[in-house]
């Protein structure tokens, strides 16, 4: 069997508090930057520990839309959206600037994320809050999104990200967390839910069908109650299938 080398990322720096537990397992981080929650107190504990423990950090910039925490989309001008997302990494490069930490990636956090997957015009004024940092930082998006083709087009470098604790649907959408199966909570199920998708590069939806899907960057949500037993598992039975975490 090849060896295959994998990210494995977590969004953090959400009110949580478990990162110095999570960090040890992870290889890159999507930190709050105020749009769904943060501040720059937070994000300086944050920043801190992932350095502590050699992880790359990303930005994680959300809708403005703190009370639903930015998992619900929102109506917003096109220059109200722009100044949003650009004060929210402004905001978080000041504090990597501080701690002379390098931005290694953006990633959208919540509705926004769902919503760029499929929305063009959503996803071109995206870019376009983000020109700044085209040459700097990768841009974490999923296959075959909307997003990633545009990022991809305008000459971003796009890391292609899969889900390793959620339920995709056949058009490669997650289902909805309002739906009982949309978390993977089982260890082994998402041990599993990682290698079909590395090693065949497809993702069993929802229907039982295998779809076609790319990632080398597998998120697993800091915000569940068992994620530190799904990382511990993982970083026990990864390597035992020649999976091993990219440096």
């Amino acid at each position: 069997m090849n060896v295959k080398y994998i990210d494995i990322n977590c969004d953090v720096g959400e009110g949580v508090a478990n990162e110095s537990d999570l960090f040890p397992f992870l290889t890159s981080c999507n930190v709050a930057c105020g749009g769904h929650f943060g501040t720059k107190e937070t994000m300086k504990t944050t920043v801190d520990l992932a350095v502590k423990y050699g992880v790359k950090i990303g930005v994680h910039p959300s809708y403005p839309d703190k009370e639903n925490f930015g998992r619900a989309s929102i109506n917003i001008s096109k220059n109200a959206f722009v100044n949003s997302i650009k004060e929210q990494i402004s905001n978080f490069l000041s504090v990597l600037n501080e701690k002379k930490v390098v931005l290694h990636h953006i990633k959208p956090h919540g509705a926004l994320y769902n919503d760029l997957v499929k929305n063009k015009e959503l996803a071109q004024t995206f870019l376009e809050s983000i020109l700044a940092y085209k040459e700097k930082a990768l841009v974490y998006s999923p296959y075959n999104s909307v997003i990633a083709k545009e990022a991809l087009k305008q000459g971003f470098k796009v890391k292609y990200e899969a889900f390793a604790d959620r339920n995709y649907n056949s058009d490669l959408s997650l289902v909805s967390r309002k739906q009982k199966n949309a978390l993977i909570s089982n260890s082994k199920s998402v041990l599993e839910h990682i290698s079909v998708m590395l090693f065949q590069e497809k993702v069993k939806v929802m229907s039982g069908d295998l779809v076609a899907i790319q990632a080398s960057t597998f998120c697993v949500h800091g915000d569940s109650s068992n994620t530190l037993d799904i990382l511990t598992y993982l970083s026990k039975e990864l390597p035992k299938l020649n999976i091993l975490k990219s440096v």
